[in-house]
């Protein structure tokens, strides 16, 4: 079989829906958004200081773990190095890590033990792309394109051995750390005229693939290598798709990528929040359409989530606890079943039990269309109240002697149930 085709094994991925990504580096110490070295083309010399003063004397991975696993997370994925060219561990390939800042001890494996203790599975989100290499060509995307010295910074430079590096600390990371669950590269960004892009030859990306195939067949791997084929999941990024996603008309494995605020890493001052309801909500839309759902920390330079991460974490968590079977195990509802205005419809093919979130609370009646003859019970997924039931023969026919679409009826309360987003719980028969 060809190595490049080769699946990895989503299986699992596909049940538990819901994990954390992590965005940390130097970047947190600005604390202005991840790009900011690209944003404000800092060089190098002025960057360090950063590197000189990185010491997250405040970090336990217990914490962060906890708010994890408390939210209903199943798996996490950590920026081992982002484009900064920053890393998280103890590379054997570079000093440009963080056993050489003050805070001078590895954080990736600490990290990882203690998302493994609490039944999470790893991730590893990889740049591709280092700001930071002096073999890595200064393109049109590099903090330092703007330069009047680009073209002298480039004499010498040797994109080959850049690609070397970049395939030995992957190694490292799926050799140092026991099992791998994703592995989740970052990006390309190919063009046809030299020096304004880098793609799969850039990254020598079938090679790349080659050797995780070979290290760790089951890996999960995401599709920003600019490879038709080797990729596992799509990893549509800080948008909702309208419908399940399509390759060749084919639905496949997807992944949205989403975070609490406007920035990946640590931002300070940015101010547009998603409130608990709109992250729930956003959880319910992915998994209504097959998807996975990513949502991103961004922890502070000294090594803690932001309180306000945490609030929306605890917040998704007390909603998790009541109606996480409405999201794990779950997926896209059945051909034949349309969702109610206002309304996400998930179904679990295991159990054979159809959810109806419920984003705006009706009054008393809530009317599901296609449905009639197909339920044998319901309730509220919160408290396992039952809900009433009735189907079109009760209502009055209409003019034209037709009772018209195979409509049920759902019964509710008056008051809407003290809970983010209601759920009732279908048993098909």
């Amino acid at each position: 079989m060809d190595v490049l085709k080769t699946p990895g094994d989503t299986g699992w991925f596909v049940n538990d829906r819901f994990g954390m990504f992590i965005h940390w580096g130097l970047y947190a110490l600005p604390a202005r958004h991840e790009w900011v070295k690209h944003q404000e083309r800092i060089p190098d010399e002025v960057y360090d200081k950063y590197f000189k003063h990185f010491d997250p004397d405040l970090y336990d991975p217990t914490i962060w773990a906890d708010a994890a696993a408390g939210a209903g997370m199943k798996y996490f994925v950590i920026t081992t190095k982002h484009h900064e060219g920053f890393c998280l561990w103890d590379s054997k390939v570079t000093q440009y890590k963080v056993t050489n800042t003050p805070y001078g001890r590895d954080l990736l494996h600490p990290m990882v033990d203690a998302f493994r203790e609490k039944g999470l599975r790893t991730g590893f989100y990889h740049s591709l792309i280092d700001w930071h290499h002096e073999d890595f060509i200064v393109d049109n995307l590099h903090s330092m394109r703007d330069s009047p010295e680009r073209a002298a910074m480039n004499v010498g430079r040797d994109q080959g051995k850049y690609a070397a590096y970049l395939h030995a600390q992957v190694r490292e990371l799926l050799t140092e750390f026991g099992k791998v669950d994703v592995l989740w590269f970052d990006f390309s960004y190919p063009n046809p005229e030299p020096g304004l892009g880098k793609g799969k030859d850039d990254w020598q990306s079938e090679k790349l693939y080659k050797m995780v195939r070979e290290l760790a067949p089951n890996v999960i791997l995401d599709d920003r290598l600019d490879l038709p084929d080797g990729w596992d999941i799509k990893t549509p990024e800080q948008y909702q798709p309208r419908e399940w996603i399509t390759v060749g008309g084919q639905k496949v494995v997807w992944e949205a990528c989403q975070t609490f605020s406007g920035s990946w890493g640590y931002h300070r001052d940015e101010s547009s929040w998603k409130s608990v309801d709109q992250l729930i909500q956003m959880l319910i839309d992915t998994v209504s359409k097959g998807g996975n759902l990513l949502l991103n920390v961004g922890p502070t330079g000294r090594g803690e989530f932001d309180y306000r991460a945490l609030q929306s974490l605890q917040g998704m968590g007390e909603w998790m606890k009541r109606h996480s079977r409405s999201i794990y195990g779950c997926t896209q509802a059945p051909d034949g079943f349309a969702a109610p205005q206002d309304c996400r419809l998930t179904y679990n093919p295991d159990t054979k039990r159809m959810y109806v979130h419920v984003y705006a609370w009706p009054f008393v009646h809530l009317h599901l269309d296609g449905f009639a003859g197909k339920v044998e019970y319901a309730q509220l997924l919160n408290d396992a109240s039952e809900v009433f039931m009735k189907g079109p023969e009760a209502w009055q026919v209409g003019p034209d002697g037709v009772k018209g679409k195979e409509t049920l009826t759902l019964t509710l309360p008056v008051q809407k149930p003290n809970v983010t987003v209601p759920v009732i719980e279908l048993f098909m028969k």
